[in-house]
C-alpha cells in the first residue's frame, strides 16, 4: 500500500507551468529516487509534497490524508520530514537547538542522532554557521529525522560535498533502510550510489514523468536518453 502517491499534479511558478503531470508512489520502507536532468521538475515535486507550492492538477495523498486540504505546518505534523536542497540550517543555533527547533517525541531523539552521526555529537555547542558543509548535511538530516517521520525526503543530499563525506552521507541512507524502515525519497544524479539503495526510480522531463520502474531496470539506453548531458 502506498504511503505517498502523486497522481496527476501540475504546478506554476506565477503564470509559468513547471509541473505538467508528475506521478509517483512511495510504499511504506521503501526508497524512491526521482531523477531526471537540472530544471526538470524534481524540487518542484517536492515543494508541491510538501504543500511550499500549490498543486494546481491531480491529487497528493500522504497516509490517507489528501495534502492539498492542509496547510504546510500539518504536511510536516502527519510524517514528512524534509532535507531541503542547500541544507538551510539555522545558522546562528548551535547543533543543539538546530536539532531540537522541530523536534517531535519518538525514537529519533539527540542520542539517535548522534549515533548514526557521531560528528554532531562532538559539535553540540557550536554555531551551525561555523560547521563544514559535510557537517551542515548531516545536521539537515538529524533535524528532520528528530521530527519523527514516516517519510524521509532527501533533496540532492550530497550534492557540492567532497567525496568522502558523500559516502558517509550514502552509508547513512544505506543504515536508515537497513535498519529503520523508514520511506525515503531521494532525489540524487548519481546512478551508482542510488542503485545501492533505491528499490524502485522515477525519471522526470519537462514537468512530467516520462519512466518508472525498478531501479535495476534502468538501462544504459534509458539513462542516456532521460539523464544524459
Amino acid at each position: 500500500m502506498s504511503l505517498l502517491k502523486l497522481s496527476s499534479i501540475a504546478a506554476f511558478y506565477g503564470p509559468a507551468q513547471a509541473l505538467f503531470d508528475v506521478n509517483l508512489e512511495v510504499a511504506e520502507g521503501e526508497v524512491l529516487a526521482v531523477m531526471g536532468r537540472n530544471g526538470m521538475g524534481k524540487s518542484t515535486t517536492i515543494k508541491v509534497i510538501c504543500r511550499l507550492l500549490k498543486n494546481t492538477g491531480g491529487t497528493v495523498v500522504f497516509g490517507g490524508t489528501d495534502l492539498d486540504r492542509v496547510p504546510a505546518y500539518e504536511a510536516a505534523q502527519a510524517g514528512i520530514g524534509l532535507v531541503p536542497e542547500g541544507r538551510r540550517c539555522f545558522p546562528n543555533l548551535t547543533v543543539r537547538e538546530n536539532l531540537i527547533a522541530a523536534a517531535r517525541s519518538g525514537a529519533w531523539d539527540l542520542s539517535a542522532v548522534f549515533r548514526l552521526f557521531p560528528r554532531l555529537g562532538e559539535r553540540l555547542e557550536q554555531r551551525a554557521a561555523s560547521l563544514s558543509g559535510g557537517e551542515q548535511q548531516m545536521l539537515a538530516i538529524g533535524r528532520a529525522l528528530m521530527t519523527n517521520p514516516r517519510l524521509l525526503i532527501l533533496d540532492e543530499a550530497t550534492e557540492g560535498l567532497a567525496p568522502v563525506v558523500r559516502q558517509e552521507i550514502w552509508a547513512a541512507i544505506s543504515l536508515l533502510k537497513a535498519e529503520t524502515g523508514l520511506a525515503i525519497l531521494v532525489v540524487d544524479k548519481s546512478l551508482r550510489e542510488l542503485g545501492a539503495v533505491a528499490d524502485r526510480a522515477v525519471i522526470l522531463e519537462k514537468g512530467s514523468s516520462v519512466w518508472s520502474g525498478a531501479f535495476a531496470d534502468i538501462t544504459p539506453e534509458i539513462a542516456t536518453l532521460h539523464l544524459g548531458v
